[in-house]
């Protein structure tokens, strides 16, 4: 059955191609198309559009259908055109004539898109805290390895000493960097699109700013017409934060992946990390980390795929913006996978603690040198010049590291200003309440008639 049908016949095949797959993805729709509409419920009956009775009916009815629709293998059937359909459809067993009334005051434009805002702000949250624990582990990595020296590079030249601990450091405040712009891309979905109906608002008396309250939004999208106009725009600004992200993961598998080759060997994997080769018996291949930079790269495409899918399009409401479900879904679940992979794989990450013995990087100290000779008050360019004749040559000795004092140097990689800037850039995130925990938040309020 389908909300629009006004008696006429539709071919089947449209039906198919317009639906099957929507289908498929409003399934994860479900719960906060229900929390939605237990909110929706509550403002008709205080604005006086449906009565007590029928408000506690569509209630009853709705939290039986989130226990139903919480099930594991929930799935909206053929007989449904989308999660909106079955849920009016599948009221009208539970609620009676009360049903009918539910839509009242909005549309399946708003619906979706305060199902997605509900969606998106939760996902952020779980992944900022899978964000945030991969950052720990970098951390923790990094005050357990800041003392083990490597070679830095510039123009894939060794070039200046630095750390493991610094290179794992580097990756927890690239972190930091994804959750700041995971935050301005949450902020975004934090605003009620609901009761602006199909773009340009309603003549009944909703009550927009109850509904928000009640679904824990932080504000309004305030005019009707960017409720629509919004549409694409929000999608490409969390597709980019999870990009960020991506290319997060995505350098630091390509790092490992170098650092592990036979010209370089400062870090190894576990052989439980690694798989081999059909026809060459020594061979310990990285899979999981090309793996994690291929699927990285192309989450950061996904930015550009939104773009190109909803740019130019006329204003109100269009029906290719069904087809961002998929897109978001998939981006959300991906980095999701890909920060699972790299927390698990980090504990088979050996580190090599006696790479610069290798009498290759004894230049790399010339740095060292010069600044001791300039601690003694000789001009850094002409302690420059007199390092340079020595250097290369074959001639200089390798010192030993210089005391390093700074914030952000060997022997201080500053973990704690950046776990101090972890919990600061969490708090810009709402608590990503579950649709059961917003359930009972409606459900409460509406009792104290908050």
């Amino acid at each position: 059955m389908h909300l629009w049908d006004k008696g006429g016949a539709t071919r089947e095949s449209l039906i198919s191609f317009t639906c099957d797959s929507d289908r498929i993805y409003d399934a994860r729709l479900a719960p906060w198309d229900i929390v939605g509409s237990m909110a929706h419920a509550v403002m008709l009956e205080r604005t006086g559009l449906i009565t007590a009775g029928e408000k506690e009916s569509l209630l009853a009815g709705l939290a039986r259908l989130l226990e139903e629709v919480t099930q594991r293998n929930f799935s909206i059937g053929k007989e449904y055109e989308d999660i909106h359909s079955w849920v009016e459809i599948r009221l009208q067993d539970l609620a009676g004539e009360a049903a009918g009334k539910l839509h009242t005051g909005r549309s399946r434009n708003d619906q979706v898109w305060t199902d997605l805002h509900l969606f998106i702000r939760h996902r952020s949250y779980e992944l900022a805290h899978d964000l945030r624990r991969l950052a720990y582990d970098f951390l923790e990595l990094s005050e357990k390895h800041k003392g083990d020296l490597m070679p830095g590079f510039t123009h894939m030249q060794a070039a200046m000493v630095t750390s493991s601990g610094l290179w794992f450091a580097s990756y927890a405040e690239s972190l930091c960097d994804d959750l700041h712009v995971l935050s301005g891309a949450a902020a975004l979905a934090d605003a009620s699109p609901l009761g602006t109906a199909a773009g340009y608002g309603t003549s009944l008396p909703v009550d927009r700013e109850l509904t928000a309250s009640l679904l824990g939004f932080q504000r309004l999208i305030v005019t009707s017409p960017y409720a629509q106009m919004s549409r694409g725009r929000t999608e490409r600004q969390v597709t980019g934060a999870i990009a960020s992200a991506a290319n997060t993961l995505g350098r630091f598998a390509s790092d490992v992946i170098l650092f592990m080759s036979p010209g370089y060997g400062f870090v190894s994997l576990k052989d439980d990390l690694t798989t081999g080769s059909s026809i060459m018996p020594q061979k310990k291949n990285p899979d999981l980390f090309e793996l994690v930079r291929a699927r990285c790269n192309r989450l950061q495409a996904v930015p550009g795929e939104v773009a190109l899918m909803t740019s130019g399009l006329p204003p109100g409401y269009n029906r290719d913006f069904q087809e961002l479900k998929a897109v978001l879904f998939d981006a959300f679940d991906g980095i999701s996978e890909l920060v699972k992979a790299i927390h698990g794989a980090l504990e088979g990450l050996v580190i090599r603690k006696d790479i610069l013995s290798d009498a290759r990087y004894n230049d790399i100290f010339s740095v060292e040198e010069a600044n001791r000779m300039v601690r003694r008050g000789v001009p850094f360019r002409e302690a420059y010049r007199e390092v340079a004749k020595k250097a290369g040559s074959g001639k200089f000795i390798s010192p030993s590291v210089a005391d390093y004092t700074h914030t952000g140097s060997i022997g201080n990689p500053g973990t704690e200003l950046i776990r101090e800037r972890l919990g600061e850039l969490m708090g810009r995130f709402m608590a990503g309440k579950s649709p059961q925990e917003l359930a009972e938040r409606i459900i409460g309020a509406d009792r104290l008639r908050v």
